[in-house]
């Protein structure tokens, strides 16, 4: 592919985790709080929040598990995805409780998106990584079980967004190397499903929009970031070919022209100084 549009010292270590207490170890998740810090967790259970400047980390919760994606509902709750439980815990930010969803039949819970319009959550389903399976499931940001909201067979589903103003979802299919859009109909359950970016030079892991409706999505293997706008025309954003400051990227998150990555490969959260940046997601569900 041609060269990246951002030259390698847009990319920096943004909070170094590998001696850190608590430590912060091959995390997955990140997302931006209504606190301005940087959240995410790590590969034993820990819910951590980054201050924003990188100073220090401190831990808020624990599942006992391996946390994946995170998704915050306003200032009201963080959604964390856990692989060990297959579960969705919510943190009540205010009482500072933990809870476990009810969810019989989840499988791999991936990564959550707050759909506020609808009053739900969605979460993917990685389901198996040796074959297709469903789906998309729609948790009552009000209470009560999760349910499958799209039963269709995805290869390996994973990152979800949701770009302003148009009715659907957008999920990574690892390892079909694609991007598919869901229609949301007008009663809000699962339409078409087709794709926006295939044959993509690599496995797709987490996805965010960018202000001008591009969607970036960050690549597990090899290091890199991609942006396919709004034609679906891809390019390639930023890269690491050392895999260092980018190490299997994993999850991304917007704070204005700042775009973090959390690496699954390292001990670290990424920061990549961005021409086109975006709200963070919690501003959209406040």
């Amino acid at each position: 592919m041609p060269a990246p549009l951002l030259a390698q010292d847009r990319l920096r270590v943004f909070f170094d985790g590998i001696w850190s207490e608590p430590r912060l170890s091959h995390p997955e998740g990140v997302a931006i709080g209504p606190d301005g810090w940087v959240w995410c967790g790590n590969q034993d259970g820990e819910i951590c929040r980054i201050a924003p400047d990188g100073s220090r980390i401190e831990r808020v919760a624990g599942t006992g598990g391996f946390i994946l994606g995170l998704a915050f509902d306003g200032d009201r709750a963080l959604y964390a995805c856990d692989l060990k439980h297959a579960a969705v815990f919510r943190l009540d930010l205010a009482a500072g409780s933990l809870r476990r969803l009810a969810a019989p039949g989840l499988r791999i819970p991936n990564y959550p998106v707050v759909d506020r319009r609808r009053g739900r959550l969605l979460v993917s389903d990685s389901h198996d990584p040796g074959r297709p399976g469903p789906g998309i499931w729609s948790f009552d940001l009000a209470g009560g079980p999760g349910s499958l909201w799209c039963d269709a067979g995805f290869t390996f589903a994973n990152g979800l967004a949701m770009r302003p103003g148009e009715e659907a979802l957008y999920v990574c299919e690892t390892f079909a190397r694609r991007v598919s859009r869901i229609a949301i109909a007008a009663d809000g359950g699962a339409g078409a499903i087709t794709p926006f970016a295939t044959d993509l030079p690599g496995y797709p892991d987490g996805l965010a929009f960018d202000g001008a409706g591009n969607l970036l999505v960050a690549l597990y293997e090899p290091s890199r970031i991609l942006r396919v706008d709004t034609q679906g025309a891809v390019a390639t954003l930023a890269e690491d070919p050392t895999a260092h400051v980018l190490c299997h990227p994993t999850n991304i998150a917007f704070d204005g022209t700042r775009l973090f990555a959390a690496n699954l490969g390292r001990w670290h959260i990424a920061a990549i100084d961005c021409d086109i940046g975006a709200p963070p997601l919690w501003r959209a569900t406040a």
